[in-house]
């Protein structure tokens, strides 16, 4: 099938579930005790969420225009190569291999080990090992072939979409505790930023939603108002899990469950079989979104290592003759997430991946300004709203992520920025060997 062919598969529908289904997975589920904790009270934890969805709207209408403008695969690595050149992309690719991609996978595994330990009783030591064995199952099934990755996609979707909404529904409905204004009685030292930081876990997930302008009717209408849709939806669908699950437990409640606050919110509105249910519906939600991320990650390393732009490029390049699957570049992921697994609790974990990659993010949003003044404008294809105040929030947005993190969090944000930087000696001992090789072909 060809690009033009494709051009007239995916309609405003389609492109709207896209973004709902890449967003949802299992930040709404883990993170409400995180964000009323850092935000200090109920009321503060509910416009952490709203500003998170407004930074995630900005940034999506951005990347948006920049991945019409660069209609390449490889997403944000592509996108800061094209622009800044090929250093910044290296750079983002590398971060994106040994920090986001593995601490993403990481995260999941050890929510999805916490939530089934406590469903089926299990110690608590016990979540660690249950997190590591399903992300080398998940690694294990995408390794057979991309088929089986994307059947455990399509069933885990329906699986999300079912606890979010009977939660809100009833949560709200049959509700009696007050929702706003409820004190989080946390030791955590309060951060605004650092709540917004915790939401945009939730909201991680938009950048893949400009990645199939190329695919649409009609990018141009269709691509704005299904991102404009799409995490409208989503914010509303978190808001109301929010309202329903402070309207069912006590906020300090909420904060002292941590993970497992939905199933106990579910236990309370449902049953202790109906709560059950919901608790699985939530492991499917999140063993979905953990699948999605073992099935993409490792096409980062591998992108790369085709471009010769890491070390053991000829080996990390490698496909399974059979199976079609690049196996050396998922076990690299893999390794790096179960040390991370190991080293980190999952919370920790997601701000490292958030912060990081908000890094890049700033310079794909900047990106559209230059774009736009290097001539790169076609009127033809689509153009973010509100230019430039969109992007502005958007940059603007990221810098205040990236700065509050840096003043709330200082250790793992040296800590992720030197593990950023220790790409640079990598980046030159590469570009030191093509030189080498070039100059042997030459002579």
């Amino acid at each position: 099938m060809n690009k033009a062919d494709l051009q007239k598969n995916i309609g405003f529908i389609v492109a709207t579930s896209l973004v709902i289904g890449t967003v949802i997975g299992s930040g709404i589920f883990m993170k409400p005790g995180s964000v009323i904790a850092l935000a200090g009270d109920s009321t503060m934890a509910l416009w952490a969420w709203v500003i998170g969805g407004i930074i995630t709207l900005a940034s999506g209408l951005t990347i948006a225009e920049v991945s019409v403008k660069i209609p390449k695969t490889g997403g944000l690595y592509a996108y800061l190569e094209e622009v800044y050149g090929k250093f910044w992309g290296f750079l983002c690719g590398w971060v994106q291999t040994i920090i986001y991609g593995p601490a993403v996978i990481g995260a999941l595994g050890l929510y999805f080990g916490s939530l089934v330990a406590s469903l089926f009783g299990f110690s608590d030591n016990s979540k660690t090992i249950i997190g590591i064995i399903s992300v080398i199952f998940l690694c294990i099934v995408n390794l057979l072939g991309t088929q089986y990755g994307g059947f455990v996609q399509s069933l885990s979707t329906f699986g999300k979409l079912v606890p979010i909404a009977l939660i809100a529904v009833f949560g709200i409905w049959q509700g009696d505790v007050p929702v706003f204004g409820m004190e989080s009685e946390s030791s955590q030292t309060i951060s605004m930023g650092a709540a917004v930081l915790a939401t945009l876990w939730a909201y991680d997930g938009w950048m893949n939603v400009g990645f199939v302008a190329g695919e649409m009717k009609n990018p141009a209408k269709t691509l704005p108002k299904a991102i404009i849709t799409g995490i409208i939806i989503v914010m509303i669908a978190y808001l109301s899990v929010n309202i329903a699950m402070l309207h069912t437990l006590p906020a300090n409640k909420i904060v002292e469950l941590g993970p497992n606050a939905a199933k106990e919110a579910a236990t309370l509105l449902f049953g202790e079989m109906g709560g059950k249910l919901i608790a699985i519906g939530i492991l499917i939600s999140i063993f979905g979104a953990l699948n999605g991320k073992i099935l993409t990650f490792p096409r980062i390393p591998f992108a790369m290592a085709e471009d010769k732009l890491l070390p053991g490029a000829k080996w990390l390049s490698r496909i399974h003759p059979k199976f079609k699957t690049p196996v050396q570049a998922t076990v690299l992921q893999l390794v790096i997430a179960i040390i991370m697994m190991l080293a980190g609790n999952p919370d920790r974990l997601s701000d490292i991946a958030i912060f990081t990659v908000f890094l890049f993010y700033g310079l794909a949003f900047y990106a559209v300004f230059l774009l736009r003044k290097n001539g790169t404008d076609n009127n033809h294809l689509y153009k973010v709203p509100l230019y430039p105040v969109t992007p502005m929030i958007a940059i603007l947005g990221a810098i205040y992520i990236v700065g509050s993190t840096l003043i709330y969090n200082p250790v793992d944000s040296l800590f992720s920025i030197f593990l950023s930087l220790s790409g640079l000696p990598v980046y030159k001992m590469i570009k030191s060997q093509k030189t080498k090789t070039t100059v042997r072909k030459v002579s």
